[in-house]
C-alpha cells in the first residue's frame, strides 16, 4: 500500500490539531474511500446525517433513472413521470411499499429486487453506525485551564487539577503526564523527545469529584532547573492523560489535555474550592475550578479554612 503520493504535482495538505496546536501535513494519501468507517465515526452529527441523506437521495435518483429507461416497468405510474418513479424507489428502498405502485414487468421486478437488497444492506449499515456513534463511551473530565508550579512539602511541584463532571464513580482511575520538547542530537538532528513525569500518585481507586495531579520537580525530574524561558525555547508541551472504568456502564473512559509552555502558571497555585458548610457537609465550588493565585496569597475560598491538601482534593469520603 502506497502511503505517499510520489508523482503528485499538487499534493494535498491536511491540518492536524493536537490540543491548541495546528500542524500542516502534506504528501499522505487520505484514503477517503478506504477509511469510511473512521470518517463516519469522527464527523459531527449534522455532517453524518447530511451525508446519509445525500446518499439516500442519490440512490433513489439512480434507481428511478434505471426504471425510467424501461417500458412502463411500474404499474399506476404515468408515462414519463420521473418523480413518481422516485417515490416508488423511496418506498422500495425503505421496504414500506403502499400497494398503489408495483412492478409489472420482468425488468421492473429485477430492478426492485436489487433495490430491496440494497435497502436492507443500507439499513443494516446505518443502524450499526448510529448505534456505534451513540453508544461510544465519552469521558466528561474537566481539566484546569492552567497548570501551575508551586511549592509542596518544601519542594517545587507541577500541579494540574482534574474533575469528574458526571460525579459518577470511576474505578481504578489512573493518570500519566508527559513532557514533549524539541531537542538537538549530537549529530545536529532536530527531533521531539518524550519524557514521562513521575507523579506523586498516579492511581486513584475511586475518582468521583476532583483530583489534583502532582509532579515533584526534584533532581530526577526532566523539569529540574528549567525556567519558563527554557520551556519556551524548546517549544515544550505537557500532555496529561486520565482514564478509568465507569462503574455504571463498565466502559473504559479516557481523556487527554495538552498544555503549552504558555499554559503553565509559575509560582502560582490553585484556589481552594472545597469548604465545609455550617452543618458539616463538604461544599465544592466548581465556579472557581480554574482560578489560580500567586504563591504567598491566600488560596482559600473565603471561609478562613486552611488550604486543602492533595489528599483532600483527590477524593473526600
Amino acid at each position: 500500500m502506497h502511503l505517499f503520493r510520489r508523482n503528485s504535482k499538487n499534493p494535498l495538505s491536511n491540518i492536524v490539531r493536537i490540543g491548541n496546536r495546528e500542524i500542516i501535513t502534506r504528501g499522505l494519501n487520505s484514503g477517503f474511500w478506504t477509511d469510511l468507517y473512521h470518517r463516519s465515526m469522527t464527523v459531527s452529527w449534522p455532517v453524518f446525517f447530511a451525508s446519509a441523506a445525500l446518499v439516500f437521495i442519490a440512490l433513489n435518483g439512480t434507481f428511478a433513472l434505471v426504471l425510467f429507461l424501461g417500458h412502463e416497468p411500474i404499474a399506476n405510474v404515468p408515462t414519463g413521470s420521473f418523480l413518481d418513479l422516485v417515490y416508488f424507489s423511496i418506498e422500495t428502498l425503505a421496504t414500506v411499499g403502499y400497494g398503489d405502485m408495483h412492478p409489472q414487468t420482468h425488468f421492473g421486478h429485477v430492478v426492485a429486487t436489487v433495490e430491496i437488497f440494497t435497502g436492507m444492506s443500507l439499513l443494516a449499515v446505518m443502524t450499526g453506525l448510529i448505534f456505534a456513534r451513540f453508544s461510544r463511551p465519552r469521558a466528561r473530565f474537566v481539566f484546569a485551564e492552567k497548570a501551575t508550579v508551586t511549592m509542596h512539602d518544601g519542594q517545587p511541584a507541577l500541579t494540574i487539577r482534574v474533575a469528574n463532571a458526571r460525579h459518577n464513580t470511576l474505578s481504578n482511575a489512573s493518570a500519566a503526564l508527559w513532557l514533549i520538547r524539541a531537542e538537538q542530537t549530537a549529530e545536529g538532528q532536530h527531533l521531539r523527545r518524550y519524557y514521562q513525569l513521575k507523579l506523586l500518585r498516579q492511581e486513584n481507586p475511586v475518582f468521583v469529584l476532583t483530583w489534583t495531579i502532582f509532579h515533584v520537580i526534584d533532581q530526577t525530574s526532566p523539569l529540574f532547573g528549567l525556567s519558563a524561558e527554557d520551556l519556551a525555547s524548546t517549544d515544550a508541551v505537557l500532555v496529561l492523560t486520565v482514564g478509568g472504568i465507569d462503574d455504571n456502564s463498565a466502559h473504559a473512559l479516557r481523556a487527554r489535555k495538552g498544555y503549552s509552555h504558555n499554559d503553565i502558571a509559575w509560582q502560582h497555585r490553585y484556589v481552594d474550592i472545597m469548604t465545609v458548610t455550617a452543618d458539616g457537609r463538604l461544599f465544592i465550588d466548581y465556579a472557581r475550578f480554574h482560578d489560580v493565585t500567586p504563591d504567598g496569597v491566600s488560596a482559600n475560598a473565603g471561609d478562613g479554612r486552611p488550604d486543602a491538601s492533595p489528599e483532600d482534593l483527590a477524593e473526600p469520603s
